[in-house]
């Protein structure tokens, strides 16, 4: 079979989008922590010294928004004034109001109903994707599994304070990875860039970029990517234009939702269009997005499959979804045809937004945060709900 290239990236939870996504998932945590029926579509947006949320909103609990941003970016890092950007110090401004009406009444009916997940509406129309492969134990593809342990492992470093102490909070990397047909054979490029301080006294700026180099392939890459997949041929580019010490918001604008390849499967799979951070799990964006995920890894763990794409579709204020196809692109196994997959899925996972909250508790997440969703991936870690393979038998049951 044909050998191809492919690559994905990732960025750290220092980067500005990633900032911007926090910080609207810690306040739709702070809010549905107290008001499980709360309505929430936040947006944030960061730059040199200042953070400006708004949105829709409509709760019964308060939140105090200044004191939740300035947690927030004070966790991530950005604790000195040389950044330009600074927990203590950086301007906040709130402008947020409340959810219109003419889409709450979609979502939440007034009128009653026979089954109660019926109750509930998608709160917008749109597609949304879920994707499983058996690139990596997770089921996930393995280029974003590298980008993204590669700047998990950058940040570790740099909270330790042990080693690597030059580390500020901003970074990015891209993984290429080399395939021998539907087996990922060597990777073929690694690229990070990553914030930070000045060049000590008395070392060029040449000298430290060196170190710095040596630092990342040594502490960061041979740590992560397994050393079968390096080779002599493997190219390493580290902060490729030679310095990266302006970054963060000071060094570029950042955005809720502008990083949605990386939340999902670093371009292995569609995606629908709509972000996640910050939204409610009746914004079907995000709750279906995890659903849709849920189905393909177990229809892959079940071993029905060896990578599978699911797609479902809403129309806003329906609940029950406009349409749900499976696609296994050719890997369907035991002679299964995609649309008895589809059939069976159907049947065994309810796909109303209601039904997908209480199955993954998402109006009260236990021991996992939406925060935690905001930075270094929405899939592939176990600690969120959507990653279980409890479907696994039921699956194999329903084809014997």
């Amino acid at each position: 079979m044909a050998r191809y290239l492919f690559t994905s990236e990732s960025v750290s939870e220092g980067h500005p989008d990633k900032v911007a996504d926090q910080i609207s998932d810690a306040i739709l945590d702070a809010i549905i922590s107290e008001d499980k029926n709360a309505r929430v579509a936040c947006e944030t947006f960061v730059t040199t010294g200042q953070v400006v949320v708004g949105g829709e909103v409509t709760t019964k609990k308060y939140v105090e928004v200044p004191d939740l941003v300035r947690s927030v970016v004070r966790d991530i890092g950005y604790t000195k004034g040389e950044y330009m950007f600074e927990a203590n110090s950086c301007g906040i401004l709130s402008a947020i109001h409340s959810q219109s009406p003419d889409i709450n009444r979609g979502v939440d009916k007034k009128t009653p109903v026979k089954d109660r997940f019926d109750s509930v509406g998608a709160g917008d129309q749109g597609m949304m994707f879920g994707y499983a492969c058996k690139e990596t134990p997770e089921l996930m593809p393995a280029a974003i599994t590298f980008a993204h342990q590669i700047v998990k492992k950058l940040a570790d470093i740099r909270k330790e304070g042990k080693i690597m102490t030059y580390l500020r909070p901003d970074a990015k990397s891209q993984v290429t990875l080399e395939y021998d047909g539907n087996t990922v054979a060597r990777v073929d490029t690694v690229v990070v860039s990553t914030q930070h301080d000045p060049e000590p006294k008395g070392m060029s700026e040449k000298e430290f970029q060196n170190k710095i180099r040596e630092d990342v392939i040594a502490n960061v890459i041979n740590k992560v990517i397994p050393k079968q997949l390096l080779d002599k041929d493997t190219k390493y580019f580290v902060n490729p234009t030679g310095r990266f010490e302006i970054g963060g918001p000071h060094g570029d604008t950042g955005l809720t939702g502008r990083k949605i390849i990386v939340d999902t499967y670093g371009g292995a799979a569609p995606h629908g269009g709509g972000a996640f951070s910050g939204k409610d799990p009746t914004k079907v964006d995000r709750s279906a997005a995890y659903a849709a995920r849920h189905i393909a890894k177990n229809v892959v763990g079940a071993g029905l499959a060896e990578k599978c794409t699911v797609q479902v579709s809403y129309a806003i204020g329906i609940a029950r979804p406009v349409s749900i196809l499976v696609n296994t692109h050719g890997t369907n196994t035991n002679g299964i045809s995609d649309a008895e997959l589809q059939e069976k899925v159907e049947k065994l996972f309810d796909l109303r937004p209601l039904a997908i909250i209480e199955r993954f508790s998402l109006n009260k997440p236990k021991g996992w945060k939406y925060r935690d969703t905001a930075a270094y991936g929405h899939f592939g870690r176990p600690q969120f709900p959507w990653e279980k393979l409890d479907k696994v038998n039921d699956l194999r049951r329903a084809f014997k």
